[in-house]
This record gives C-alpha cells, sequence and structure tokens, in this order.
C-alpha cells in the first residue's frame, strides 16, 4: 500500500496499522466552534488528541457542546487546552482569567492553596468536557528578564517552584485532568522567546541538576501524566539539538536518569525555535525518535493538510528507515493508554461534562487578594484616571486577552477614567489625558521596558500623589505613593488591586 501525499491510504495490513499509529500521536488544532467533518473523520481513523484554542471557545456551554461532539466520535478523545490561569487563559480569553497565575500562588506560598485553586481549575475543565491541561509551567524563573516565562513560574526560588509544581500536579489530576508539565528541562534562564528564535541556556550540568531540574522531579513524584519539552539549547546536556528533538534529553535524562514513564509531549511544533530551523516535517520526526510521543501543532497551523502531511511524513520515516517502527509503536501506545487513563479518571472523579459540580467558585479572587503585596499608604480617591502602559504581550498570553484594573475599578469607585499608553507616550501625554485627576499607572514587567520606567519617573516627579501597579513580575524599587504588586494580570489580579485602591 501507498499513503498519498494529500490523504487517504488504502487500508491493508501493516501499512494501515502504521498510518493509524501516525495519526494517534498527533495534537492537532482546527479554525472555528464546532468540529469540521475533517476532524471527526480523522478521529475515526485513529487520531486520539485534539488541542483547542482561544478561537475555539464562545462559552462554557458551547465547549462542553465541542467537546461533546468530538467524544461521540471518540469517548476517549484526548481534549488538550492551555489553561494556565492567570496570564495565560484559554477559557476565558476574551474577559481574562477567573484564576491568578504561578507567580502569585508561589507569592502567597501556601501549598494548600495551589492545590485547591488548581482543582477549582480542573473541576471547571472537566465539566467542559476538557481533560488534557498543557500545564503547570515548572520553570524556575531565574532570569529577571525571561521575556516568555515570567510570571507563569512559581518564582525564582527552586524549592518554592518545586513545592508549588507538585501541589498544583496534584490538585489539577484528582479531577481527572492531565497535568502536563513544562517546559523541559527548564525555560527560565533564558531572554528569548522560543516563539521567534531557538534559545540557549549555558548552565552547567551541577546548575541544572540544582535548579532546573528539581521541579520535574517533584513533578514526577507527584505523578504528572504528561511532561512538554521545550524548544532551547541546553549545550550542557546536548550541544547539538534543542531539548524537544535530542534523545541525550529526552530519553537519557527524563525517562532513564529521571524515571519518568508518563507521556512527552512537545511544545508547539510551528514555534520558530523548530520550525524555523529543522521544519516541522524532519522535526516530528526528529523528536519521535528522540522520545517524544506527542507532537503539539495546530496553534498556527490548524488544516486538515498539516495532518495529512505530517502523518505521511511519519509513516514515510518508518519506511525510510529514520523512524524506528518500534519507537512510532510505542508512542502511540503511550497516548492511548493516557486516554484510557482520563476516561477511568474522569468516572472516577464523578465529572460529568455539561453538568454543574459544586467546587470554590471564589478560590481564584481569594488566592489573588492574598498575592497583592502593597508599599505606602492607600489614600482616599475619588474618580481617579487609570494610564495602563501597554507593552507588546508575548505569543502565549495572546494579544487578545485583556489586562488591568480600569475596568474593575470603575465599578467600585464610579467615574474613573482610563486610557491605554503603548510604546512612545510620554509622562506628559498620560498627564494631559488625567487632566488633573490623580493618576492609577499600571504596568507590567516595568523593569523590562525602558520607556516604562521612564514614563513612571517621570509621573512620581510631577505627581507624587500616583498610584502604580505592577502586574509582571515586581522587580523595580516601589514608586508612587501607593505601590502595589498583584504577580500576574489576571482579571482577579486586578479585581484584588482595585479593591486595595477603593479602598475596601
Amino acid at each position: 500500500m501507498t499513503v498519498l501525499a494529500h490523504g487517504t491510504a488504502a487500508p491493508g495490513g501493516q501499512d494501515d496499522a502504521l498510518a493509524r499509529d501516525a495519526l494517534a500521536v498527533l495534537q492537532p488544532g482546527f479554525e472555528g466552534t464546532t468540529a469540521p467533518a475533517w476532524l471527526l473523520r480523522r478521529l475515526s481513523e485513529g487520531l486520539v488528541s485534539v488541542g483547542l484554542f482561544g478561537r475555539n471557545i464562545a462559552s462554557p456551554g458551547q465547549l462542553a457542546a465541542l467537546t461533546a461532539q468530538l467524544r461521540a466520535e471518540r469517548d476517549d478523545v484526548l481534549v488538550a487546552i492551555d489553561e494556565e490561569g492567570g496570564d495565560v487563559t484559554r477559557l476565558e480569553v476574551r474577559g481574562g482569567s477567573s484564576f491568578p497565575g504561578n507567580l502569585a500562588l508561589g507569592a502567597v506560598d501556601d501549598t494548600g492553596l495551589t492545590r485547591e485553586v488548581a482543582r477549582e481549575l480542573g473541576r471547571r475543565l472537566a465539566e467542559c468536557g476538557v481533560n488534557f491541561n498543557w500545564a503547570p509551567s515548572a520553570d524556575v524563573n531565574s532570569n529577571p528578564d525571561n521575556p516568555v516565562i515570567g510570571v507563569r513560574s512559581f518564582g525564582a526560588d527552586t524549592d518554592l517552584a518545586a513545592r508549588h509544581t507538585a501541589a498544583y500536579v496534584e490538585g489539577l489530576q484528582a479531577t481527572g485532568v492531565v497535568a502536563c508539565t513544562k517546559h523541559f528541562p527548564g525555560h527560565g534562564d533564558t531572554n528569548v522567546d522560543s516563539h521567534h528564535a531557538l534559545p540557549r541556556i549555558d548552565a552547567d550540568l551541577d546548575t541544572l541538576a540544582a535548579r532546573e531540574l528539581v521541579p520535574f522531579r517533584a513533578a514526577i513524584e507527584a505523578g504528572t501524566k504528561a511532561v512538554m519539552s521545550a524548544h532551547i539549547l541546553v549545550p550542557a546536556l546536548d550541544p547539538t539539538r534543542p531539548a524537544t528533538l535530542s534523545p541525550q534529553i529526552l530519553t537519557g535524562l527524563l525517562r532513564k536518569e529521571l524515571g519518568y514513564e508518563g507521556l512527552i509531549v512537545t511544545d508547539g511544533m510551528e514555534m520558530n525555535a523548530i520550525a524555523g530551523t529543522y521544519g516541522i516535517e524532519r522535526g516530528s520526526v526528529l523528536a519521535l525518535a528522540a522520545g517524544a510521543d506527542a507532537i503539539c501543532v495546530g496553534g498556527g497551523l490548524a488544516d486538515e493538510a498539516t495532518v495529512l502531511r505530517l502523518r505521511d511524513t511519519l509513516v514515510a520515516a518508518v519506511r525510510e528507515g529514520t523512524l524506528p517502527e518500534e519507537r512510532l509503536a510505542d508512542a502511540a501506545a503511550r497516548v492511548r493508554a493516557l486516554a484510557g487513563w482520563t476516561a477511568s479518571a474522569r468516572a472516577a472523579a464523578g465529572a460529568v461534562p455539561g453538568a454543574p459540580q459544586g467546587g470554590a467558585p471564589g478560590i481564584g479572587l481569594e488566592a489573588a487578594r492574598r498575592a497583592v503585596t502593597v508599599s505606602g499608604t492607600p489614600a482616599p480617591l475619588t474618580a481617579p484616571y487609570v494610564a495602563t502602559l501597554a507593552p507588546v504581550a508575548n505569543i502565549a498570553v495572546g494579544h487578545e486577552t485583556p489586562w488591568g484594573l480600569a475596568g474593575e475599578l470603575a465599578e467600585l469607585l464610579p467615574g474613573t477614567a482610563s486610557g491605554v499608553f503603548p510604546e512612545g507616550a510620554s509622562a506628559e501625554d498620560v498627564l494631559a489625558a488625567a487632566g488633573g485627576r490623580t493618576v492609577v499607572a499600571v504596568v507590567r514587567d516595568a523593569h523590562r521596558h525602558a520607556w516604562m520606567a521612564e514614563v513612571l519617573d517621570r509621573l512620581v516627579a510631577v505627581r507624587p500623589d500616583t498610584v502604580v501597579v505592577e502586574m509582571g513580575l515586581p522587580r523595580a524599587e516601589p514608586r508612587g505613593a501607593l505601590y502595589i504588586a498583584t504577580h500576574g494580570a489576571a482579571r482577579v489580579c486586578g479585581r484584588a488591586a482595585a479593591e486595595v485602591i477603593a479602598g475596601g
């Protein structure tokens, strides 16, 4: 039998089994809020996993209907999503998350709270029929200039990151939702976003063992069902290939040295760190050969042609001898086994997609309130002006998710006005727009943006009563009459800060 470049393969023995295995290891996406016919057809032919993104979600009810549509074709389908809470949300992509992210949880440093937040997040995912979460981030944010991790990390302290990673895994998986701990072997010490280029970490083996690997060891001990590889070059581990494509890192380190037996999934293969260096097709073959079990693709490539091209590429690689047949079969078996686990775990947790399951709906706001730190004394304000100094959001966060606190503060202080100021704006622009009102300057990672720091310094010099709210990584010295650090930009973080400003 010959597998055609554009699609269907005539059924027949071993070749048909190869095609089914090749489909099984893919995690593709799609466009729209209902499942297209081609996706349902491929599920019937051996596809096991589907990735969901913000473009696929309009409401909890719609999402539950979508996952029911998928499950009608394959009951044990793995429905994956990137729902970290905090800055990275897909469930609430258009309104902002009801849960603070990892940095806020690390700032509180209550593992019981982290476990409860993860459990509630998992409950909401399970209620919508989602059973695989590309979270948590176990990265130790040792480089404060990291452009892609930052508040997605529990913090810069290794032991803190490890204990909260374990708690998050335990809470999430208690609901029958797979935890996918990322980004192995650790993305925290980078200053390059792997969406754009290939980052490099030059730490030595001792540093990696004592810092990067510790949270992953904790996640494995906590029973994480999946681990996501990072598109990063770590010369101390492999001087030539990024982790996603490295046998030394995925098989030698993760499987053999750390003893991990669960599913290994790649980060998105269309990210430029892979697509721009090895190409998606070759990268997928190399990743599987290196030890990955599932190929994440679909964030930017979400069509049937991509799925068929990758399926046929993998089958051809087996035929050519560049991908061992046993390796593909082993990877497919691991994917199917995890799908089976989710079906039984869902039943054990009592998770019925589409049915309310109780839970702790206020836990996110409670956590966000506890994460806020304040310098200075709140002064009574009436109708202030909220100036949001807005950097360009990284791709993982997405530009479509709103952030800030203008709306939340307006609910508490009627008459509050607001404006958004991008790079290039000046303090004078803000003051002119404020028109004499007290300014509430809202920033995100001011330490990484010189223009933002300059605007803040000038505002505080001209108006010492300025309130500064840092919703990213709080690295700069506190400024203003009142300085609030929320440790993240989720909607609930904005609410918690607004309550402080409003005196409530």
